[in-house]
């Protein structure tokens, strides 16, 4: 399991969505989601078909966020063009992290705190 890491702060879970195939389904098709999903490679994202509004943070290559968003239902995000990831989220998630332009987030295999 990978875990989403801010400041040595363990946010959630966090799945990978890398082939072609993966990107585009996204969250797709799931009534819910708890933790993360990392698009990588990405610079928007689309909720079309989706059945809840999600958080989007777009990351550099690094994992810096460039970018945060809430995303609708039925929406077609604009590119960030920096953007080399995204990360999807359930909508409040990315407040109840705290997660905002700036910072930089860490994927690790193995969790130290939870917080």
């Amino acid at each position: 399991m990978a875990w989403l890491v801010c400041d040595d702060r363990v946010l959630a879970t966090v799945e990978f969505a890398t082939s072609l195939r993966e990107r585009t389904l996204g969250l797709l098709g799931r009534s819910g989601f708890e933790g993360a999903l990392l698009l990588r490679p990405a610079l928007s994202v689309h909720t079309l078909g989706m059945r809840f509004p999600i958080d989007v943070a777009f990351l550099d290559r690094d994992l810096v966020v460039l970018k945060t968003a809430t995303m609708g239902r039925h929406r077609i995000g604009l590119p960030v063009w920096r953007a080399r990831a995204v990360l999807e989220a359930e909508a409040g998630s990315l407040a109840r992290w705290g997660i905002k332009p700036g910072d930089r987030l860490q994927v690790r295999q193995t969790a130290i705190e939870r917080g």
